[in-house]
């Protein structure tokens, strides 16, 4: 057996094994205390009020759209940054990342003052096209996007940048446009990248 096969069979170092106990306790106490209190004799009720069962028609509704506005949007967008050499890559990177660190009472406001009526975009959307956003199903499929799109983009990024560019070029040789190539060859290599950020999405 070589050393590095001794190694990966021998003792597992307590210097990491302790860290990573305590990181799945954290990750899943909060998990059993929910089980634990959750109100199960009364579940059946609670589920079959009209109120509840209408929220959550319309969280699914509208996580299942943004979801989807994430796909349309975040896809391009990954191969843009892993498979061009657009100028100012590293700063679209970065920006896209920025949903990622703000605390959720920053980006709300921010939020509001892109698409609420005196926002940047919502004034012009409510005068030209009598489109207002905030506190309307549309409004939270947005701001769901916002919040969700970098998760699905760094994983889509990622899959590209692992799946060989060899293959694009080869089928571009072949006569196949950029847009058959990423169709036919890169999207399904990166199928399950995409399929990892739609499911954190």
């Amino acid at each position: 057996m070589t050393d590095a096969g001794r190694a990966a069979t021998g003792r597992l170092p307590w210097q990491l094994l302790v860290p990573a106990v305590v990181g799945l306790a954290v990750l899943l106490l909060p998990l059993v205390g929910l089980l634990v209190r959750a109100p199960w004799s009364t579940l059946p009720q609670r589920l079959a009020d009209p109120t509840v069962r209408e929220a959550l028609q319309l969280s699914l509704m509208t996580a299942t759209a943004a979801t989807v506005c994430c796909l349309f949007v975040g896809i391009p967008l990954a191969w843009l940054l892993a498979r061009t050499a657009v100028p100012g890559r590293r700063l679209i990177r970065a920006l896209v990342t920025v949903p990622l660190v703000l605390p959720p009472v920053v980006g709300g406001v921010a939020l509001l003052t892109a698409f609420g009526r005196q926002g940047v975009a919502g004034e012009w959307l409510d005068t030209w096209f009598g489109i207002r956003l905030p506190f309307t199903t549309v409004g939270v499929v947005v701001a769901q996007t916002f919040v969700a799109l970098p998760f699905l983009v760094l994983a889509v990024e990622g899959a590209l940048r692992s799946a060989d560019a060899r293959f694009d070029d080869l089928a571009t040789t072949l006569g196949a446009t950029r847009w058959q190539a990423f169709r036919r060859v890169t999207l399904p290599l990166a199928a399950p990248g995409v399929l990892a950020g739609a499911v954190l999405a």
